[in-house]
């Protein structure tokens, strides 16, 4: 059990699909542990598996940091059967750092995934729930939240994180020194 690094854009990994998780065993809960525990220390409210550098089709979720109890939900190849409605809110990523902006998204969805034991499991989800779902099932296609913006809002972005590389680049250059 560990606190993983988790990737920052433009890393190539967060550009990868992800492959469906086909054994179910100790090693799987143990991923999910240290998903749940980096993403509560970030802290954030999902995570994709690929977000840490692996490549399986694993989220986790929770978005019950309201009432103070943590209510993880860990989702096995997860896919989105169904999408209805739409709703404009604001999208944060702990991938995309220093960056926030309004996506549409479904606002109910139905959801078919596999748990932890590899039961098929199936529930609808609503709202901020819904969207958190939709956002992680995105990293495991190899897309982010950026990629629902129009092109000038996405080419802004890669400019200030190109430049944001850039000084990291150089301030470890100087420290080096």
């Amino acid at each position: 059990m560990a606190i993983r690094e988790i990737l920052k854009y433009p890393n190539p990994l967060l550009r990868k699909k992800a492959s469906p998780v086909t054994e179910f065993n100790a090693q799987l809960k143990e991923l999910i542990t240290d998903m749940a525990e980096t993403m509560y220390a970030a802290p954030g409210v999902g995570l994709a598996a690929n977000q840490i550098g692996v490549t399986q089709q694993i989220v986790v979720v929770d978005v019950s940091h309201k009432d103070g109890k943590n209510k993880l939900i860990p989702l096995i190849n997860p896919e989105i059967l169904e999408g209805e409605g739409s709703v404009v809110d604001e999208e944060c990523c702990l991938s995309v750092i220093d960056y926030c902006a309004n996506v549409e998204r479904f606002s109910h969805i139905k959801v078919r995934a596999h748990d932890l034991e590899g039961r098929i499991i199936e529930f609808e989800a609503d709202g901020w729930f819904a969207r958190v779902i939709q956002h992680e099932v995105d990293h495991l296609d190899g897309k982010l939240f950026i990629d629902h913006l129009s092109s000038l809002k996405r080419a802004l972005y890669k400019k200030k994180r190109k430049k944001q590389l850039k000084e990291e680049q150089e301030l470890a250059a100087n420290n080096d020194k």
